[in-house]
């Protein structure tokens, strides 16, 4: 049977949002081989049979010599294994991994998780990344979009010569992220204490910042609330550390470093802050909270709206505004309980009806067997 090449650039991607795709290709019966620099959940992977490399991706880096060196790792790699369709996921992999598929002549069908904060630099750098971008897209035989904004910055930019698709983002497993109790929660100045989580790397593009500063200015009004931060620190914003520890002596916030499993911390918070500055492909933090029945307060940006009706199942606000956050945070807080926990749980039902993973998985086979006829 054909083999499929998935390449991606952290192994979180792998296990938490391609592992039931993986499952239904092996199911299909292709060969996997999976390209991906290892990672601590490649042990979560251990029953599942494909085909490992690992390369060396340098996420965030601009070093030209270690890109290069990555374009010739793939060309390697697809000439030894000859693979029938290249699946390619995050920046890199899909940028050099698209163009080295087109040098051997192997399809390629992309997913654009969103472009972040690739085109808000300089006039030069944006005109690079725009270029390196359609060289790699034009090429493709499906570009996957995950919000409709994206999808139209790219046909904009013409990138796409092929089919574009649009899918719900990586979709949500609802069996991994069942509906778990609501806590008992008081008005954040008496009463239990109202938990909030920021879950996602510590990144400034992600909008740390704003959580912190929201943070600060809800503390000091509401002392019956909690705000935790989860997820690892960039190597490149080190600087975090420092300040994450003097806010968790200030008790302003609670810096919980990366967890295997998010569960028990869902479990325990009220809501979930996502506030991303430029958005995302579509926020997968936001669509398992939701699907665990944890209401959004989340920007208005690509990959964040999409997620929720604002008032019914979280709150909205426009990103970077700090005082808008604040003020989404004070609106769920005067909301009683019981309303909290409902809007969750039309959040869920959101979640099953738009944003299942299977939709998402029954689009790559349908695009795979399109591309083998």
């Amino acid at each position: 049977m054909a083999l499929i090449a998935l390449l991606t650039n952290n192994d979180d991607d792998i296990y938490c949002f391609r592992k039931e795709l993986i499952e239904a290709l092996i199911d299909e019966g292709y060969t996997v081989l999976i390209s991906c620099p290892y990672g601590e959940k490649f042990k979560l992977m251990e029953g599942i049979p494909y085909i490992y490399d690992d390369p060396v991706i340098d996420r965030r880096g601009t070093n030209p010599v270690a890109d290069a060196k990555l374009f010739a790792h793939y060309l390697t790699l697809f000439a030894k294994h000859q693979p029938a369709v290249v699946l390619t996921y995050t920046a890199k992999p899909n940028v050099y991994g698209s163009l080295a598929a087109r040098m051997l002549n192997i399809p390629v069908i992309n997913n654009l998780t969103g472009f972040g904060s690739a085109l808000q630099g300089s006039a030069l750098k944006k005109g690079l990344i725009l270029r390196l971008f359609q060289l790699a897209y034009r090429g493709s035989r499906c570009i996957m979009f995950q919000n409709s904004t994206n999808k139209r910055l790219a046909e904009h930019y013409r990138m796409v010569k092929g089919k574009g698709r649009l899918i719900p983002g990586s979709g949500v497993d609802m069996r991994r992220f069942p509906v778990l109790p609501y806590p008992e929660g008081g008005d954040g100045k008496s009463g239990p204490v109202v938990v909030f989580n920021y879950i996602g790397r510590i990144l400034h593009d992600k909008g740390v910042d704003d959580y912190i500063e929201a943070a600060r200015r809800i503390r000091a009004a509401y002392p019956n609330t909690r705000f935790n931060m989860l997820g690892f620190i960039e190597p490149t914003e080190e600087h975090y550390s420092g300040l994450l520890k003097e806010l968790e002596e200030q008790d302003i916030v609670h810096y919980l470093g990366s967890q295997a499993d998010v569960h028990p911390f869902i479990e325990k918070a009220h809501a979930i802050i996502h506030p991303s500055t430029y958005g995302e492909g579509m926020s997968n933090v936001l669509l398992e909270n939701a699907s665990s029945g944890r209401p959004l307060i989340t920007t208005d940006n690509p990959g964040c709206r999409e997620t929720l009706r604002d008032g019914v199942s979280g709150f909205m606000y426009p990103g970077g505004d700090v005082d808008a956050l604040v003020a989404a945070v004070e609106r769920f807080l005067a909301l009683p309980n019981e309303e909290r926990r409902e809007m969750g749980l039309k959040g869920r039902q959101r979640m099953e009806r738009y944003f299942s993973r299977q939709i998402v998985i029954d689009a790559y086979l349908e695009e795979i067997k399109e591309v083998l006829k």
